[in-house]
């Protein structure tokens, strides 16, 4: 079978070539996965460093790098549960933990478990049902209902300030976020799947020992043909799977993609997903195991995609595709009906019988016309696709914003935390991200270096304001502190240094960071990034997308440009202008904030460029230097009014207006008002300010 001929070969390379131009290449693969663990890591610590017992996972298709701009494949986000402990054996009881009991067997779905709450005191059988999510069984067992992790699903998207950065628009992925509790227990079926010889002979050592070490998870999702649907709980090996998934080559992955790409085009109809992803990975996987590894390679791409179409039309015709790693668990049982079936069948037959021709009938991605293109030997051939290269800096960049909006996101909850008391102080949790800084994997190190100089800036700023309150010149260990925090990104540091020095009077230097960031802020290449909401309708620079694309993971801080965040604890060291902020809310306005909003209202928020402007307007003004304080007006109008990407535009729309009311220019600042009450219509300070100009009109009067 897989002795091609040489028309298989050649279609098998330009299909392959084809693949490459729309981002599934290696370079491409190693990207998305780098930033992706990066992000794991950033979340990892975080938690740790505020003292959440989670760890979140980032898994799927685009953390594998296995997916193309119009698959739009979701993201799988994972949130083990460190407060539950799932065992096989009593000597895994730990105290002070929700203690359950993993039970499979008799009335239980291969690859799904029953889950038996122990109590927390003393390893024994809890005999009293704590709350609803408790159900006592027939033999009196208390047995936990999986819909117990819908509330929790609820609870961690409000407090997870990251858990919105990867919505479904401008590019970036939907979220499929999972709550999971660990289990430490060593799962018979992973020792067997790691004993079988045509796994063996694939793994490297290093998946192999990872796989057998990893914890597994439980998630709370029943089987199809379930006897107790709300008892059964999923049995997920997920972090053996991506350690399988890193270890295929780029023609495996390839052909993954093309499963996909083709079930999406003709046989999941009417985005019925009768077929899943998981199933042909899962197919994918067997066919990996069941042939030599020199079959997989870009020759022979079409006839390994043959082959896998073939394996899984059996699966269906057999309505049995067992799970990889627990192969008594059916991922086909219940799966469709026999309608469902014959269309199916009916579908892979028409696929595999079309020698081909089928893959000039896919529109996704423009295969069909990339790969005409390719065995085209017309050398003009009119091309309205993207090409390779612009998809690759598409997707840096998006890479690149998505993790900015995380850290954006990570901030946030620890700035709730400190402000509710949940944490004393910043510097605990910098300490911490020094540790991490140095003992961490290298990931880990690259995410504490990024995490930690915004929390720098923010200690610097909480200890300049306690002393500026007082009265008292600002400490030596707060300008440290400061200092330490002018890279967290292009702008945000240097102007929480400028803001402060405005704020103690000293105006000279406040002028000079100001004059040092607007050199460093280069409007083609930087672009600003705010992770407090979802924008419609971001664009970015093709400059940007271009240096996205020929740097690494290590400068993204070097070429984007965060939102400025003061806390309360922060507020003698913001102008006065832009302390209203943070009484934003009236209370008829709370109700009307959002999930997201709550994470942010609090606190005074501004985009760095409009701030940067109004900073030096400001500070020009004191300096008695008006011809730059008027250049910096005009440059807060453009950018106020023409900034792209910009989150709290109403923000910038109130300091220009109060800088309007201090030009003596009233109606201009009305509009300024106005506008900004247009753009965010409740929780907005611009009600204040209209409040103030019409006081001040008629003491006038």
């Amino acid at each position: 079978m897989f002795q091609s001929p040489e028309y298989c070969k050649t279609l098998s390379l330009k299909l392959s070539e084809v693949l490459d131009d729309v981002g599934v290449n290696e370079e491409m693969v190693m990207k998305r996965r780098r930033i992706f663990m990066l992000s794991e890591s950033l979340a990892t610590i975080t938690c740790r460093s505020c003292g959440i017992n989670e760890t979140e996972y980032y898994l799927g298709s685009q953390s594998e790098g296995t997916t193309t701009i119009e698959l739009d494949s979701d993201l799988d986000m994972v949130l083990v549960d460190y407060d539950y402990n799932v065992i096989q054996d009593w000597a895994e009881w730990e105290q002070n933990k929700k203690n359950l009991l993993m039970i499979q067997g008799e009335n239980v779905t291969p690859g799904y478990c029953f889950l038996q709450l122990l109590q927390s005191d003393e390893p024994l059988f809890e005999t009293n049902i704590p709350d609803e999510n408790y159900i006592r069984d027939s033999i009196g067992r208390i047995l936990l209902r999986n819909t117990l992790v819908t509330p929790l699903i609820e609870e961690n998207v409000e407090r997870h300030g990251p858990s919105n950065a990867f919505s479904g628009d401008n590019g970036y992925s939907d979220n499929d976020i999972v709550i999971a509790f660990p289990c430490d227990s060593k799962l018979q079926s992973v020792s067997l799947f790691l004993e079988r010889p045509g796994v063996m002979r694939w793994l490297s050592s290093e998946c192999v020992r990872y796989s057998a070490s990893c914890v597994c998870f439980v998630v709370g999702t029943s089987s199809k043909i379930a006897t107790y649907p709300e008892l059964e709980w999923r049995i997920s090996t997920s972090l053996p799977e991506r350690c399988l998934m890193f270890n295929l080559n780029i023609t495996q992955l390839q052909c993954y993609v093309l499963m996909k790409i083709i079930l999406k085009s003709f046989v999941n109809a009417q985005n019925v997903r009768v077929i899943s992803s998981f199933m042909c990975k899962t197919v994918l996987l067997h066919c990996i195991e069941n042939t030599e590894q020199n079959i997989w390679k870009r020759d022979n791409l079409f006839t390994c995609l043959s082959y896998c179409l073939l394996e899984l039309r059996s699966c269906v015709q057999n309505e049995n595709c067992p799970h990889f790693i627990i192969s008594d668990n059916n991922l086909m049982a219940g799966q469709f009906t026999a309608e469902e079936k014959r269309d199916v069948l009916q579908k892979l037959c028409d696929i595999i019988q079309s020698d081909g021709r089928f893959l000039l009938r896919i529109s996704m991605d423009n295969i069909s016309e990339r790969l005409q293109v390719k065995l085209s030997t017309i050398v003009h051939f009119a091309c309205s696709f993207q090409t390779s290269l612009e998809i690759y800096e598409q997707w840096s960049s998006n890479l690149f914003i998505s993790f900015m909006k995380q850290i954006s996101g990570w901030l946030l909850l620890i700035f709730n935390y400190l402000s509710n008391g949940l944490i004393c102080n910043p510097k605990q949790i910098i300490l911490k991200l020094k540790y991490y800084s140095v003992e961490g994997n290298r990931l880990e190190q690259l995410a504490s270096r990024y995490l930690a100089p915004f929390l720098c800036s923010t200690l610097g700023l909480i200890m300049a304001s306690s002393s500026i309150g007082q009265n008292n010149p600002v400490q030596y260990e707060a300008l440290k502190w400061l200092t330490l925090g002018l890279n967290s990104d292009v702008t945000s540091g240097r102007l929480k240094l400028a803001s402060m020095f405005y704020c103690a009077g000293d105006m000279d230097r406040a002028e000079f960071i100001l004059r040092q960031t607007k050199s460093r802020y280069n409007s083609t290449v930087v672009e600003h990034v705010c992770g407090c909401w979802e924008l419609p309708g971001e664009s970015r620079s093709a400059e940007f997308q271009r240096k996205c694309s020929e740097l690494s993971e290590n400068c993204i801080n070097s070429i984007t440009s965060c939102c400025v965040i003061f806390m309360q604890t922060e507020v003698n060291c913001v102008p006065r202008e832009l302390r209203y902020e943070m009484m934003r809310s009236t209370q008829d306005d709370l109700p009307y904030r959002s999930m997201n909003e709550k994470s942010w209202m609090d606190h005074a928020v501004v985009d760095s460029l409009p701030y940067l402007y109004f900073l030096q307007y400001k500070t020009y003004g004191h300096l008695q230097r008006h011809q730059d304080q008027q250049l910096a007006l005009s440059n807060l109008v453009k950018v106020t009014f023409t900034g792209r990407n910009f989150g709290h535009k109403e923000t910038a729309l109130n300091l220009l207006g109060q800088c309007m009311e201090q030009a003596d220019k009233p109606r201009a600042a009305s509009q300024c008002y106005l506008l900004s009450l247009q753009q965010r219509e409740r929780n907005n300070a611009a009600k204040f300010h209209i409040c103030n100009l019409l006081r001040k009109y008629a003491s006038n009067m």
